[in-house]
């Protein structure tokens, strides 16, 4: 199970610094669009904050071993955070990244609790302290 755990944490940081590194570049335009309008912020300076965000936090989860708990639940708050610009898409049917179907954008709307999960659990973090939540 440990192995499983390792490969799945991997996996996950992999796949976040790749999402961080085309908040960047190739996606740039497809992610403002995800950009909830209320956001106080520009849609280019969000995106490109979530893009580092994003790939520091697939590196720590890669490399930072020692503080997997507390990554695991840092990152599941991080998909928590980010989770209104899917609504958002759904909401206002913005097409992007395939997405062009609001059956579509609803079943993506429903990976993100996925995300959550996932990272918890390949961090240990579910398992950690019998529930308790420690960051510092």
């Amino acid at each position: 199970m440990r192995v499983t755990k390792v490969i799945a944490r991997t996996l996950l940081g992999v796949a976040l610094a790749y999402a961080g590194f085309t908040h960047l570049t190739s996606s740039r335009l497809e992610f403002q669009a995800q950009v909830p309008n209320w956001v106080p912020l520009s849609a280019d300076f969000v995106v490109l904050a979530s893009g580092v965000v994003e790939i520091v936090l697939g590196l720590a989860l890669i490399f930072l071993f020692k503080f997997q708990v507390r990554v695991g639940w840092v990152v599941a708050a991080f998909f928590v955070a980010i989770f209104p610009g899917n609504i958002s898409q759904y909401v206002n049917g913005i097409d992007a990244f395939g997405l062009d179907s609001d059956r579509a954008r609803l079943v993506r709307l429903f990976f993100q609790p996925v995300l959550v999960a996932w990272a918890l659990w390949a961090t240990g973090a579910l398992s950690s302290r019998k529930g308790k939540v420690r960051l510092l």
